[in-house]
């Protein structure tokens, strides 16, 4: 993703996702750990949740157990309209 501002991102569809990631502990396979991830992604696809997925299972050595995750659009077409208008005051 090119740098951007957030309110840029919101524009173009992105809405925030936070992925709750359960993971094994490599020393003890029967614990599990967890980890938050948040960022501005694309829904149904989430691409940049699956990059850093794939980031982590190839490159951590806690193997992945599950991943639950949330998604909000924050900006939607519903909430932006054209204002052909203006009022001056004083």
């Amino acid at each position: 993703m090119a740098a951007s501002s957030d309110f840029e991102l919101q524009l173009n569809g992105y809405g925030l996702t936070t992925a709750h990631i359960f993971y094994r502990m490599p020393d003890f396979q029967s614990v599990l750990q967890t980890y938050v991830w948040q960022d501005y992604d694309l829904a149904p696809d989430f691409p940049e949740m699956t990059k850093f997925l794939s980031f982590w299972e190839k490159n951590l050595d806690g193997a992945l157990h599950s991943v639950r995750y949330m998604h909000k659009r924050l900006i939607g077409p519903n909430e932006w309209r054209k204002v052909n208008g203006e009022f001056k005051l004083h």
